[in-house]
């Protein structure tokens, strides 16, 4: 399962693959004539692509019908870092044989990911993820500077997706007096069962995961994380082609838009019960 350290914090860059598969993308007049969208989304990532259903999935296929097009989303594992999945998911494919497709989802718009990844153009941001802390409501509000908002967690436990952002945070703030109450999971979904189950009092982690996973248990309280000690608070998610499909980039953006204009964007959120913001970029 991808974690916000793949999809946000940019790890190294991908080392070279010996095989090379004949990857040329197909572009969008060739698109158009094909009929068909071919969208990638992760495997195993709720809510927004779990076994072929979603906010990515919705929102791809919403997407392929404003082109006039039907779309055939295509489900991928995720590598080591973001950088690898543009490559398997876009411009290359996966040494395996898994050949890329025409646009991928859930891609950070970011100018440092762009710039090292000059195979590929990212546009068409869709949402604004933010980290955020689920927690019961007998512990105080997260606010202010680290050493106030926080100062609980020395007493306290918190749960975090194992090498993700807030892990790393936790881990590494406040001189790291936190690290002995920091409890490592698998997925925010398996530590907000904690919580729910009253042997855990917070987790922080992705706001729309946290959402996901409380589902409409309505016991604790849900806050974004805004410190100044914490960098990198939110990132824009949104889409990828290759570099020089510029035409589809266009339409796909446009389409977007529209999407946006209309309302379709956020009804698709909030069916799936997650607090959409749309970015400003």
């Amino acid at each position: 399962m991808p974690t916000d350290r793949r999809r946000f914090l940019l790890a190294a860059g991908a080392a070279a693959l010996a095989v090379s598969l004949p990857a040329r993308a197909d572009g969008l007049a060739d698109i158009r004539q094909r009929g068909t969208l071919k969208v990638a989304v992760y495997n195993g990532f709720a809510p927004y692509s779990n076994q072929g259903k979603g906010i990515d999935v919705e929102l791809a296929q919403a997407l392929g019908k404003q082109l006039g097009l039907s779309t055939q989303v295509v489900g991928y594992n995720a590598d080591e870092d973001m950088d690898d999945d543009l490559r398997n998911m876009v411009w290359k494919g996966h040494y395996l044989g898994q050949a890329p497709s025409d646009v991928m989802m859930h891609v950070p718009v970011d100018s440092y990911l762009q710039g090292k990844n000059d195979k590929v153009k990212i546009f068409g941001p869709y949402h604004l993820e933010t980290i955020a802390v689920a927690r019961v409501p007998r512990l105080a509000p997260i606010r202010g500077s680290a050493a106030t908002a926080l100062e609980v967690f020395t007493r306290e436990k918190i749960g975090v997706e194992g090498r993700s952002l807030a892990d790393a945070f936790l881990l590494g703030v406040l001189n790291g007096r936190l690290r002995d109450n920091v409890v490592h999971f698998n997925s925010i979904a398996a530590a907000v069962d904690k919580l729910k189950a009253g042997e855990l009092p917070a987790v922080m982690g992705p706001r729309s995961e946290i959402e996901d996973a409380l589902g409409k248990d309505g016991r604790f309280v849900v806050e974004v994380v805004q410190m100044p000690e914490l960098k990198i608070n939110n990132w824009p998610l949104g889409m990828a082609v290759k570099a020089d499909d510029t035409a589809l980039a266009d339409a796909l953006a446009a389409a977007l838009r529209e999407l946006q204009r209309n309302g379709s964007v956020a009804e698709i959120f909030a069916r799936h019960g997650i607090t959409h913001v749309q970015p400003t970029l």
